[in-house]
């Protein structure tokens, strides 16, 4: 096993790069099923969730071809199962997906839920909805969700509620449908439109992609592209709030600023410099932080996976905060060990009352999701002690080297390993 160990209280300085879009990367990759054609996709990030769904996608049969550690070329001619087992599918969420890329291409999928991270209900019922608009039939049997129809045909749906793997399911089992289908109430998110962009390189008919309503004509048949996935505005938020809460100054470079500004708007607010310029953010630290309140929302609105870090930043602010969560249930789980680290937190529900503290006091915590981990380093970046972080695999479900890139801005952060009894040899 491993964990982060981290002595913080220095300031970080120098520019950091951020890498390709894990929510986007998740959602192109099992879009790949559907193209006759290899597909070269860059700008992956180097992370666990990644890995695993190219590894999905060799055990079902695709051809992988690994470039580089950012670059695969994916030939998916000789898939010809449409079942994802258990095994494959309960290390993380994204894995749903492959029931609208299955649909799409065979008519049929069966698939066991997902797993990934647990801070909350995950009903599929909206993406249920869809597929059964287009015409297919869906059970749920001995743990599986099973899916067929004799053809899909386009039609108009409606989603009860915004929901960002709904729409993306949607998509991926409409774009060789029959007809036009209509998705309205859609979310909006910067990687629904990278999917839809990638989905058109191959041929695809998508209209509407980052608005409300999307459009998607039907076609026969999708052939292979090359195509370069987004910067991940999650990341670039992450290292935005490294740079403020460490009291220092980074350029964070390979981002979209329009995709950051709900983020940017609450630092700003909190009395943190942010400077936009054409692919860069610089951010500095002016001080203690200024309280503030945050809803998190769907896109545009701030963001939920960027609660916890920002959370972590706020609970040094001078004054009292309300965080409040607008799309997960159960998200402050993590709260207890911030608390452990001398933060005073109160939780009630889908709100949490954050009063300042001068400083946070080094403990032994661990990260109970991917972003409450990678708000334990936060937290331990401000620390003037030593902070030591377990669970760092589900830092590693999406964040591209966190501990090399906060190492090379000045962070004294490393890697160890360990057994139960102690710290057994270093790892970087």
């Amino acid at each position: 096993m491993e964990k982060i160990v981290i002595n913080g209280g220095i300031r970080l300085k120098g520019e950091i790069q951020v890498s390709g879009a894990k929510n986007a990367a998740v959602a192109i990759l099992p879009a790949v099923l559907l193209c006759d054609g290899v597909c070269r996709i860059e700008n992956i990030p180097a992370i666990s969730d990644v890995n695993v769904i190219v590894r999905i996608l060799y055990e079902l049969g695709a051809t992988v071809k690994v470039i580089n550690d950012n670059t695969v070329e994916i030939d998916p001619k000789h898939i010809n199962s449409y079942v994802l087992s258990s095994e494959m599918s309960s290390k993380m969420r994204a894995s749903s997906y492959f029931i609208g890329a299955m649909l799409g291409r065979f008519k049929r999928a069966r698939v066991a839920p997902p797993g990934g991270c647990d801070f909350g209900v995950r009903p599929i019922d909206q993406h249920i909805k869809g597929f059964e608009a287009l015409g297919a039939t869906v059970t749920i049997d001995n743990g599986m969700v099973n899916a067929r129809a004799k053809e899909l045909v386009g039609s108009s749906i409606y989603l009860d509620k915004v929901s960002v793997g709904a729409t993306v399911n949607i998509i991926l089992a409409a774009v060789k449908a029959k007809g036009l289908t209509i998705i309205e109430n859609a979310a909006r998110e910067p990687h629904i439109v990278d999917l839809a962009n990638f989905l058109n390189s191959m041929g695809a008919n998508i209209m509407g992609a980052g608005t409300d309503v999307i459009k998607i004509r039907g076609v026969d048949t999708l052939h292979g592209t090359t195509y370069s996935i987004i910067p991940d505005q999650i990341e670039a938020g992450t290292y935005m709030i490294a740079a403020a809460i460490s009291g220092g100054e980074l350029m964070i470079t390979n981002v979209i600023p329009k995709h950051l500004e709900s983020i940017s708007a609450k630092l700003i607010e909190a009395g943190v410099t942010v400077e936009e310029f054409d692919e860069a953010v610089l951010v500095r630290s002016n001080g203690r932080p200024k309280a503030c309140n945050v809803l998190t929302m769907p896109h545009p609105g701030f963001p939920t996976d960027m609660q916890p870090q920002m959370t972590a930043f706020l609970a040094l602010s001078d004054g009292v905060s309300v965080m409040t969560e607008g799309v997960w249930d159960n998200r402050f789980r993590y709260v207890d060990q911030l608390t452990l680290m001398g933060a005073k937190i109160k939780v009630d529900g889908k709100v949490a009352i954050i009063t300042g503290v001068e400083n946070f006091i080094a403990a032994p915590v661990k990260a109970t999701d991917l972003r409450a981990g990678a708000a334990m380093v936060l937290a331990g970046l401000a620390t003037n002690g030593t902070t030591e972080i377990e669970n760092v695999e589900f830092i590693d479900r999406g964040y591209d080297n966190i501990v090399e890139k906060l190492s090379a801005v000045g962070a004294n952060i490393r890697r160890v390993e360990f057994i139960e009894s102690g710290i057994i040899r270093s790892v970087i």
